[in-house]
């Protein structure tokens, strides 16, 4: 089949590819102000991050009770847009419930923000814009640890991937990830919540384990299931044919930084692959205060993933 792309199309598409960044090895935050647990995407012909606000928060803990959101137009130039929504959207949150790391989604015209509250439950909130204007799409939580059978032992870090047959998945969870199937109007769960496998852990590292932040992603028909291995952690992935897995361990995506924590997300566009990811780049921050920043993500030949290379003062050491 031919198929010819209007020009008008093509100079747009030569404008962004144009547009996005050259990088540099050294990672720069997208804001002087501490954030942390990055959501990115692609709405409106633009890039729009959600996160954590660790700027809002005690110092001494995750204790932030708002969601920070960043925009730009080419990955260049970055805005802080303010709070997109806080914990008292959801009237059946307490008002002091931690606000921990976000995720959005696109459909059905909409915009759905999915909030891990409290580290307990999974909110989620609808807005006809990205930007701001959400409500609760619920009276009461989409996941709760106290109500669903196997919602784990902290219901957080919500990831959501539409697979190409419209199927929607959401991935949560610490120590054990777990995966359920969303409904049509992504607000109710369409099933029961399940384990996700990861197998083929490398025997060379036999502490090697899952920790937090589950992320699914699709490259070239293929799963990529990424996630850290705890506190600290590396960023690592495992690959499989659907998005239940189960899984096989593949290698190291981001190295153990010099925080407690990592936590990534992974965005396709413009035929460009970026991981963002959270590390201590601003002066006086640390584990609590961190700073989101992104690198390309490189594919070899055989489809793994090349690892993120860090600067010599970024990398850590392995926990105990």
């Amino acid at each position: 089949m031919n198929l010819t792309i209007p020009r008008s199309a093509a100079i747009a598409t030569l404008a962004l590819a144009s547009a996005i960044p050259a990088f540099a090895q050294a990672p720069q935050p997208i804001s002087t102000r501490f954030n942390a647990d990055p959501s990115p995407h692609y709405f409106q012909g633009g890039f729009y991050v959600y996160a954590t606000d660790d700027a809002s928060n005690s110092g001494k803990y995750w204790d932030s009770t708002t969601w920070r959101l960043y925009t730009s137009p080419d990955l260049k130039a970055w805005t802080d847009a303010g709070v997109p929504l806080s914990v008292s959207v959801f009237k059946w949150a307490r008002p002091d419930a931690k606000a921990w790391a976000p995720e959005a989604a696109y459909r059905n015209g909409k915009y759905y923000f999915y909030a891990p509250v409290g580290g307990d439950k999974i909110g989620v909130a609808v807005s006809s814009r990205p930007d701001g204007g959400f409500a609760d799409a619920r009276a009461d939580a989409l996941v709760d640890k106290a109500r669903d059978a196997n919602a784990g032992d902290e219901p957080i870090d919500p990831a959501v991937f539409v697979d190409k047959d419209g199927q929607a998945y959401m991935y949560f969870g610490t120590r054990v990830p777990k995966v359920v199937k969303l409904a049509a109007d992504m607000t109710h769960l369409a099933g029961p919540i399940l384990n996700v496998d990861v197998t083929g852990w490398p025997a060379s590292d036999p502490k090697k384990k899952y920790g937090e932040a589950p992320f699914l992603h699709e490259h070239d028909g293929v799963y990529y299931f990424t996630f850290s291995t705890g506190w600290p952690g590396q960023i690592v992935y495992a690959t499989g044919a659907s998005p239940l897995g189960p899984f096989t361990y593949r290698g190291v995506v981001i190295d153990y930084l010099n925080i407690s924590t990592n936590h990534q997300a992974i965005i396709e566009h413009g035929g460009k692959s970026f991981v963002f990811y959270h590390d201590k780049l601003l002066p006086g921050g640390d584990s609590m205060r961190r700073s989101i920043t992104y690198a390309p993500l490189e594919y070899g030949a055989d489809g793994a993933i090349v690892p993120v290379r860090l600067e010599p003062a970024q990398v850590g050491k392995p926990g105990k």
